[in-house]
């Protein structure tokens, strides 16, 4: 009973795993002197077959013997080689039989692994995770759209812009023209333009000056004057 017990405890599957190794070195060891006993045979069957040659002439009886000596050995040599075979056919066997346990159970302790790990999902998971990955990334890429694309900065009115330049082109001109003497506004420029009609060029009538320019001028007039009395 108690062995019953072992056996089904720790200490019987520590048993039952030494056994094919246990079992296949008896039969490596068995088969050792099994071989051994083989090439004696062979070595004894040489020698009565030299005996009986030396004596096949001279001592027939001699001759005979050795050859029935002979016989028998050969009978024992057949024997040995048929255990030898039957001795190596079970090793092989058992070496088999031990390889596919061993890989058996390589198989299933990856089975289990696999089913631990497989445990907590299924295909409804792994579909729902996929699509959530999917609308981050079209997320993402929304979010590097806007990042991209918006302007930093308020929109410029162009109109705007246009007349700043205009108004730092007669301000630039005014001051070329008062460091030559004379002072002519773009727009006094502009409109003094002839026009052009149906009946030919016709000139525009000269628009009045601001009060500005006429005292730049009396002042341009007075520094003349000066100049011409020295």
């Amino acid at each position: 009973m108690s062995s019953m017990l072992s056996w089904i405890t720790g200490n019987g599957a520590q048993k039952r795993k030494a056994a094919p190794k246990e079992a296949i070195v008896a039969l490596r060891e068995h088969l050792d002197m099994l071989q051994k006993r083989e090439q004696h045979l062979q070595n004894q069957m040489a020698e009565q077959d030299a005996i009986a040659r030396r004596n096949i002439n001279s001592n027939k009886n001699a001759a005979r013997a050795a050859l029935k000596r002979k016989k028998q050995y050969e009978h024992t040599y057949d024997q040995t080689t048929a255990q030898i075979s039957t001795i190596e056919q079970q090793i092989y066997s058992i070496e088999a039989a031990n390889i596919n346990q061993e890989t058996l159970k390589a198989m299933q302790k990856a089975g289990t692994a696999m089913k631990q790990i497989h445990g907590g999902l299924t295909i409804d998971k792994v579909d729902e995770t996929m699509e959530q990955l999917r609308e981050q990334h079209v997320l993402a890429e929304e979010i590097a759209g806007a990042i991209t694309n918006a302007p930093i900065t308020e929109a410029v009115d162009q109109d705007e812009l246009d007349e700043e330049l205009k108004q730092l082109e007669q301000e630039a001109l005014d001051d070329r023209m008062l460091t030559q003497g004379t002072t002519v506004p773009v727009n006094d420029r502009v409109h003094n333009l002839p026009v052009a009609g149906n009946g030919g060029l016709t000139k525009q009538p000269p628009t009045r000056r601001p009060a500005q320019e006429e005292l730049d001028e009396e002042a341009e007039l007075a520094k003349l004057q000066a100049e011409m009395a020295m």
